[in-house]
Protein backbone atom coordinates (compact mmCIF):
# COMPACT_ATOMS: atom_id res chain seq x y z
CA UNK A 1 0.00 0.00 0.00
CA UNK A 2 1.09 3.57 -0.55
CA UNK A 3 -0.12 6.82 0.31
CA UNK A 4 1.11 10.15 -0.96
CA UNK A 5 0.05 13.75 0.02
CA UNK A 6 0.66 17.61 -0.40
CA UNK A 7 0.16 19.67 3.07
CA UNK A 8 -0.24 23.00 2.83
CA UNK A 9 1.59 24.58 5.39
CA UNK A 10 4.40 26.59 6.57
CA UNK A 11 4.25 28.52 3.48
CA UNK A 12 5.17 26.06 1.46
CA UNK A 13 3.82 22.55 0.41
CA UNK A 14 5.19 19.10 2.11
CA UNK A 15 5.25 16.13 0.13
CA UNK A 16 4.18 12.98 2.36
CA UNK A 17 5.32 9.68 0.44
CA UNK A 18 4.70 5.89 2.78
CA UNK A 19 4.36 2.69 1.73
CA UNK A 20 3.73 -0.25 3.24
CA UNK A 21 4.15 -3.86 2.74
CA UNK A 22 2.03 -4.99 5.97
CA UNK A 23 0.14 -1.86 6.66
CA UNK A 24 -3.58 -1.12 5.31
CA UNK A 25 -4.72 1.57 3.35
CA UNK A 26 -6.62 2.61 6.28
CA UNK A 27 -4.26 2.33 8.39
CA UNK A 28 -1.58 4.15 6.27
CA UNK A 29 -3.87 6.77 6.00
CA UNK A 30 -4.62 7.17 9.36
CA UNK A 31 -0.84 7.20 10.27
CA UNK A 32 -0.58 10.18 7.35
CA UNK A 33 -3.11 12.34 8.98
CA UNK A 34 -1.19 12.18 12.28
CA UNK A 35 1.48 13.78 10.65
CA UNK A 36 -0.22 15.87 8.96
CA UNK A 37 -2.13 17.35 11.88
CA UNK A 38 1.67 17.73 13.54
CA UNK A 39 2.48 19.73 10.62
CA UNK A 40 -0.36 22.44 11.53
CA UNK A 41 0.55 22.35 15.19
CA UNK A 42 3.88 23.24 14.10
CA UNK A 43 3.18 26.02 11.83
CA UNK A 44 0.78 27.31 14.74
CA UNK A 45 3.51 27.24 17.56
CA UNK A 46 6.49 28.23 15.62
CA UNK A 47 5.13 30.37 12.69
CA UNK A 48 6.30 33.99 12.58
CA UNK A 49 4.05 35.09 10.38
CA UNK A 50 1.27 34.59 13.09
CA UNK A 51 1.02 36.84 15.95
CA UNK A 52 -0.70 34.17 18.05
CA UNK A 53 1.86 31.31 17.58
CA UNK A 54 4.18 30.77 20.58
CA UNK A 55 7.47 32.10 19.08
CA UNK A 56 6.19 36.07 17.96
CA UNK A 57 5.16 35.91 21.51
CA UNK A 58 8.69 34.99 22.49
CA UNK A 59 9.82 37.70 19.78
CA UNK A 60 7.57 40.44 21.51
CA UNK A 61 9.17 38.77 24.65
CA UNK A 62 5.22 38.47 25.96
CA UNK A 63 6.07 35.05 27.42
CA UNK A 64 9.17 33.05 28.55
CA UNK A 65 10.33 29.80 27.31
CA UNK A 66 9.35 28.33 30.43
CA UNK A 67 5.62 28.76 29.70
CA UNK A 68 5.88 27.26 26.15
CA UNK A 69 4.98 23.79 25.12
CA UNK A 70 7.24 20.74 25.26
CA UNK A 71 7.86 21.14 21.65
CA UNK A 72 9.19 24.38 21.62
CA UNK A 73 11.17 23.74 24.60
CA UNK A 74 12.64 20.97 22.87
CA UNK A 75 13.54 23.30 19.81
CA UNK A 76 15.37 26.08 21.76
CA UNK A 77 17.18 23.61 23.13
CA UNK A 78 18.32 21.93 19.94
CA UNK A 79 19.09 25.78 18.22
CA UNK A 80 21.47 26.36 21.83
CA UNK A 81 23.54 23.10 20.77
CA UNK A 82 23.57 23.96 16.85
CA UNK A 83 24.97 26.85 18.16
CA UNK A 84 27.25 25.38 20.16
CA UNK A 85 28.91 23.32 17.30
CA UNK A 86 29.12 25.76 14.81
CA UNK A 87 30.72 28.27 17.11
CA UNK A 88 28.09 30.99 16.75
CA UNK A 89 27.75 30.45 12.49
CA UNK A 90 24.32 29.17 12.95
CA UNK A 91 22.43 31.64 15.77
CA UNK A 92 18.62 32.45 15.83
CA UNK A 93 18.73 34.64 18.70
CA UNK A 94 20.61 37.12 16.20
CA UNK A 95 17.57 37.33 13.90
CA UNK A 96 15.95 40.34 13.33
CA UNK A 97 13.39 40.66 15.85
CA UNK A 98 14.66 38.19 18.55
CA UNK A 99 14.66 34.81 18.62
CA UNK A 100 13.79 32.64 15.34
CA UNK A 101 14.53 29.34 14.78
CA UNK A 102 13.04 28.84 11.21
CA UNK A 103 16.71 27.35 9.91
CA UNK A 104 16.23 24.61 11.82
CA UNK A 105 12.63 24.02 12.14
CA UNK A 106 11.72 22.61 9.12
CA UNK A 107 14.09 20.08 9.65
CA UNK A 108 13.13 19.27 12.99
CA UNK A 109 9.35 18.50 12.11
CA UNK A 110 10.56 16.35 9.45
CA UNK A 111 12.53 14.41 11.32
CA UNK A 112 10.04 14.12 14.07
CA UNK A 113 7.14 12.99 11.58
CA UNK A 114 9.21 10.28 10.35
CA UNK A 115 9.77 9.02 14.09
CA UNK A 116 6.17 9.11 14.28
CA UNK A 117 5.43 6.87 11.06
CA UNK A 118 8.05 4.71 11.98
CA UNK A 119 6.65 4.02 15.33
CA UNK A 120 3.05 3.43 13.35
CA UNK A 121 4.74 0.76 11.50
CA UNK A 122 5.55 2.35 8.25
CA UNK A 123 8.50 0.68 6.36
CA UNK A 124 9.42 3.11 4.04
CA UNK A 125 9.02 6.98 4.71
CA UNK A 126 9.94 10.00 2.47
CA UNK A 127 9.28 13.34 3.96
CA UNK A 128 10.31 16.43 2.02
CA UNK A 129 9.75 19.86 3.58
CA UNK A 130 10.93 22.41 0.88
CA UNK A 131 14.44 20.75 -0.05
CA UNK A 132 15.02 19.53 3.63
CA UNK A 133 14.07 15.53 3.42
CA UNK A 134 13.90 13.01 5.86
CA UNK A 135 14.18 9.19 4.22
CA UNK A 136 13.24 5.94 6.12
CA UNK A 137 13.73 2.24 5.09
CA UNK A 138 14.39 3.05 1.42
CA UNK A 139 12.51 2.90 -1.09
CA UNK A 140 10.30 -0.20 -2.96
CA UNK A 141 12.06 -1.08 -6.09
CA UNK A 142 10.55 -3.55 -8.48
CA UNK A 143 10.65 -7.22 -6.59
CA UNK A 144 9.09 -5.53 -3.55
CA UNK A 145 12.31 -4.62 -2.62
CA UNK A 146 13.74 -1.59 -0.45
CA UNK A 147 16.34 -0.10 -1.79
CA UNK A 148 18.05 3.36 -0.86
CA UNK A 149 16.95 6.72 -2.63
CA UNK A 150 19.12 8.25 -4.48
CA UNK A 151 18.93 12.01 -3.79
CA UNK A 152 20.23 14.63 -6.50
CA UNK A 153 22.04 18.13 -5.75
CA UNK A 154 20.72 21.17 -8.38
CA UNK A 155 23.38 23.53 -9.52
CA UNK A 156 22.53 27.03 -8.48
CA UNK A 157 23.24 28.23 -11.68
CA UNK A 158 20.71 26.12 -13.06
CA UNK A 159 18.46 24.15 -11.02
CA UNK A 160 17.19 20.91 -13.19
CA UNK A 161 20.62 20.35 -13.69
CA UNK A 162 21.87 17.64 -11.33
CA UNK A 163 25.51 18.24 -9.98
CA UNK A 164 25.79 15.59 -7.39
CA UNK A 165 23.91 12.98 -6.13
CA UNK A 166 23.55 10.74 -2.86
CA UNK A 167 22.23 7.41 -1.75
CA UNK A 168 20.01 7.37 0.99
CA UNK A 169 18.22 4.81 3.03
CA UNK A 170 17.83 6.41 6.49
CA UNK A 171 18.78 9.69 7.17
CA UNK A 172 18.07 13.13 6.27
CA UNK A 173 19.23 15.36 3.75
CA UNK A 174 19.07 19.49 3.68
CA UNK A 175 19.94 22.11 1.32
CA UNK A 176 20.50 25.71 1.65
CA UNK A 177 20.81 28.06 -0.94
CA UNK A 178 19.96 31.34 -2.41
CA UNK A 179 18.73 30.63 -6.06
CA UNK A 180 15.01 30.04 -5.09
CA UNK A 181 14.54 32.76 -2.41
CA UNK A 182 17.58 34.97 -3.21
CA UNK A 183 20.33 35.98 -0.16
CA UNK A 184 18.09 35.62 2.61
CA UNK A 185 20.51 34.50 4.98
CA UNK A 186 21.96 36.81 7.75
CA UNK A 187 25.73 36.23 8.95
CA UNK A 188 24.80 36.22 12.69
CA UNK A 189 28.81 37.30 13.17
CA UNK A 190 28.68 40.26 10.91
CA UNK A 191 24.67 41.15 10.64
CA UNK A 192 24.81 41.15 6.83
CA UNK A 193 24.04 38.93 4.20
CA UNK A 194 25.70 35.74 4.44
CA UNK A 195 28.52 35.32 1.58
CA UNK A 196 30.16 32.10 2.68
CA UNK A 197 28.70 29.75 -0.03
CA UNK A 198 26.35 29.61 -2.65
CA UNK A 199 24.85 26.29 -1.73
CA UNK A 200 25.48 23.89 0.77
CA UNK A 201 24.11 20.59 1.38
CA UNK A 202 24.49 18.24 4.77
CA UNK A 203 23.72 14.40 5.09
CA UNK A 204 23.40 13.10 8.52
CA UNK A 205 20.89 10.67 10.74
CA UNK A 206 18.96 13.81 11.69
CA UNK A 207 16.73 16.49 10.03
CA UNK A 208 17.23 19.29 12.99
CA UNK A 209 20.54 19.11 12.52
CA UNK A 210 20.92 18.58 8.68
CA UNK A 211 18.86 22.05 8.45
CA UNK A 212 20.92 23.90 11.18
CA UNK A 213 24.29 22.87 9.67
CA UNK A 214 22.97 24.14 6.02
CA UNK A 215 22.31 27.47 6.87
CA UNK A 216 25.61 27.47 9.25
CA UNK A 217 27.62 26.43 5.56
CA UNK A 218 26.12 28.97 3.83
CA UNK A 219 27.57 31.30 6.54
CA UNK A 220 30.71 30.34 7.11
CA UNK A 221 31.87 28.86 3.81
CA UNK A 222 35.33 26.92 3.84
CA UNK A 223 35.61 28.36 7.63
CA UNK A 224 33.14 26.05 8.68
CA UNK A 225 36.08 23.32 8.89
CA UNK A 226 36.97 24.78 12.09
CA UNK A 227 33.62 23.31 13.59
CA UNK A 228 33.07 20.73 11.21
CA UNK A 229 35.42 18.03 12.96
CA UNK A 230 33.24 18.41 16.28
CA UNK A 231 33.27 14.39 17.57
CA UNK A 232 29.15 14.99 17.60
CA UNK A 233 29.35 15.51 14.13
CA UNK A 234 31.55 12.94 12.91
CA UNK A 235 28.51 11.25 11.31
CA UNK A 236 27.67 14.44 9.08
CA UNK A 237 28.60 14.84 5.72
CA UNK A 238 28.82 17.99 3.56
CA UNK A 239 29.07 19.11 -0.16
CA UNK A 240 29.38 22.89 -0.61
CA UNK A 241 29.34 25.00 -3.97
CA UNK A 242 31.63 27.81 -3.51
CA UNK A 243 29.93 31.72 -4.25
CA UNK A 244 33.17 33.17 -5.86
CA UNK A 245 34.22 30.62 -8.40
CA UNK A 246 32.53 27.60 -10.19
CA UNK A 247 34.19 24.92 -7.33
CA UNK A 248 32.75 22.62 -4.73
CA UNK A 249 34.42 20.89 -2.45
CA UNK A 250 32.94 17.74 0.01
CA UNK A 251 33.61 16.51 3.68
CA UNK A 252 32.49 13.71 5.77
CA UNK A 253 32.89 10.09 6.53
CA UNK A 254 30.05 8.75 4.40
CA UNK A 255 28.87 8.87 0.65
CA UNK A 256 25.70 7.32 1.66
CA UNK A 257 23.28 6.41 4.73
Amino acid sequence: MKVERLIETWGTVIVLQIESATLSDSALQAAATTVEEFFYQVDRDFSTYKSDSQISKLRRQEIDIAECSDYVKQVWELCHYARELTLGAFDPWKAEGGFDPSGLVKGWAAEIGAQMLESAGVESVLINASGDLVLRGGRYGDGGKLTPWNIGISNPQKVDHIVKTFDVTNGSVATSGDYEKGAHIIDPHTGLIAIGARSASVIGPDGALCDALATALMVDGRDAQNWMGHPDLREYSYWVINRDDETAWSYGPHQGY
